[in-house]
């Protein structure tokens, strides 16, 4: 199987209105079960589009043979410098690929595709929670290491907590901390809301498995 070509795109495209429900589909099968039993990070998605910091240019669906396999959202946020100010940061998530395509590639594809059209926008900066296996290929580091505390963990040094500077130089001279956007909480804040919304899904069965987090 190939991508899809498109003029600039490889197989990569913003996402439209047509495609919000497939997609949300795509990322309850991307993350059930993987971080606690079940999942909510389509109903993040869902919710975010509504969001004054989501940034729908950045809305991306990663097609293969005329599929939807792959999508990643991104969110403006910040960092509250050690000086008082606030410097305007990214971040994103969730970046999902389906279940059948996953470890082959695609998430790669899709993060450092993302990362270069971020970048083509203004951004200067990416701060994340992740995998340093997965987001170290892609040039993330620590986040520590550039002086930006992790402001829910602030004692451990967060080793998950990872920067990419997309402006080389960017976080010269600065330090501080970050918090994730409160957009990533919603299905704690609404529970009632989220069971509503999750009715409209096919039903899985929620399992409780070595390695979930939460």
């Amino acid at each position: 199987m190939h991508l899809r070509q498109s003029p600039g795109s490889s197989g990569i495209r913003k996402e439209t209105e047509a495609d919000f429900f497939e997609v949300e589909n795509l990322t309850r099968e991307a993350f059930w079960n993987v971080y606690k039993p079940g999942c909510d990070e389509h109903y993040v998605l869902h919710c975010y589009r509504k969001n004054p910091d989501f940034i729908p240019e950045l809305s991306l669906v990663l097609e293969l043979d005329k599929k939807i396999i792959g999508h990643v959202m991104y969110s403006r946020s910040h960092i509250d410098a050690d000086d008082g100010t606030q410097i305007p940061v990214m971040t994103f998530g969730p970046i999902s690929i389906h279940p059948d395509f996953k470890r082959k590639g695609f998430g790669k594809i899709l993060l450092d595709c993302s990362m270069e059209k971020a970048r083509n926008l203004g951004g200067k900066c990416l701060l994340i929670c992740g995998n340093i296996d997965f987001y170290g290929k892609s040039g993330f580091a620590p986040a520590v290491t550039f002086g930006i505390r992790y402001a829910d963990d602030p004692e451990s040094g967060a080793p998950y907590f990872l920067c990419k500077e997309l402006e080389q130089g960017f976080l010269n001279g600065i330090t501080g901390s970050y918090k994730d956007p409160e957009g990533y909480f919603v299905s704690q804040k609404n529970p009632a809301a989220f069971e509503e919304y999750e009715k409209q899904f096919p039903q899985k069965e929620k399992l409780r498995l070595t390695g979930q987090i939460f």
